[in-house]
């Protein structure tokens, strides 16, 4: 087959939404007879509606083997803008919906442990006792697993600091600015200190995230920004239950952002020390897909992210 699509009265009669559909069950499962289970389909009728959108648009959409399908350059270009025309298909009917009643809906979001615990937990509770029929999906990564989420559609938006500049399809909304601060639990004897050298911090044992994400890379950087050589981590961890646990003991040190500490209420269990890390300001910001449509659930949630974290623009 050759390239010959052209969008006509001729394809636009004939291309059906159920054979889109169907050609993003089978490169999502990667076979025409497991496409059939899932669609509770038949397999010769699965095969039919990817003959009949090939003959629609003239071009291959899939590459077959003993192994499986995979898509070709003309199944994935429709494959990428199927998974937005269902994406905005599916927020045109929470749309209606929120006509009646704009506190229905599922919101979807994502970013960091910091960002889960610090600023959506405290709108969560808020709204899970306001509008009780609304729900809503977290998914916690770095900005660059948040970053292919939002792209994929998994999710609405995501709140994070901007570690690098934003993608061209990215909008990007900041918030407040931000910087690292040191903290460690109350018990340390650091933590009755009103001064302390940067060279003391080496003596401790630290717990940070791993360089391999973006928040433990920028963190090591800092440090190292300092003048610092590396210090020992002792426990190098993405879960926040862990570094929380080395923290309560008292004998370790980790970097956490500033607006951890203060969002949503103070953390008497944990001492922010007075040391400051030069070239950790960065800017906190909603980053969502340009010309994507908001559910009005999704914009009263990021309404109350803004109000929670405007005291934060302030803050110097």
């Amino acid at each position: 087959m050759t390239a010959t699509a052209q969008w006509n009265d001729r394809v636009r009669r004939r291309l059906k939404l159920r054979d889109v559909d169907i050609l993003l069950a089978v490169i999502q499962t990667g076979s025409m007879g497991k496409a059939a289970s899932a669609l509770n389909m038949s397999q010769p009728a699965v095969s039919k509606a990817i003959a009949y959108l090939e003959q629609t648009l003239g071009v291959r959409l899939l590459d077959r083997s003993r192994q499986g399908v995979e898509p070709t350059p003309y199944g994935r270009a429709l494959i990428k803008r199927g998974v937005a025309m269902f994406d905005e298909l599916r927020q045109g009917v929470q749309d209606i919906a929120s006509l009646a009643d704009p506190t229905v809906g599922e919101i979807r979001m994502g970013g960091s442990e910091h960002t889960i615990s610090a600023i959506y937990s405290p709108v969560v509770h808020l709204f899970s006792a306001q509008y009780p029929r609304m729900s809503f999906h977290i998914v916690v990564g770095d900005l660059q697993t948040m970053s292919r989420e939002l792209d994929a559609r998994h999710i609405d938006f995501v709140v994070s600091r901007m570690y690098s500049a934003p993608s061209e399809e990215h909008s990007v909304e900041v918030l407040f600015e931000d910087p690292l601060v040191v903290v460690t639990g109350p018990s340390n004897p650091l933590a009755r200190r009103r001064k302390i050298e940067f060279a003391e911090l080496l003596e401790e044992p630290w717990t940070l995230q791993p360089r391999e994400n973006n928040f433990g890379a920028f963190a090591m950087d800092a440090l190292h920004a300092a003048g610092l050589a590396p210090p020992q981590i002792t426990v190098a961890t993405t879960s926040s239950n862990l570094r929380g646990e080395m923290l309560a003991t008292g004998r370790y040190l980790t970097m956490v952002p500033r607006y951890w500490v203060l969002l949503p209420r103070r953390h008497p269990s944990l001492k922010v020390l007075p040391v400051e890390f030069p070239n950790t300001r960065l800017k906190v910001a909603i980053i969502t897909l340009k010309n994507r449509s908001l559910s009005r659930a999704t914009e009263l949630f990021i309404n109350s992210v803004r109000a929670l974290t405007k005291p934060l623009a302030r803050e110097k």
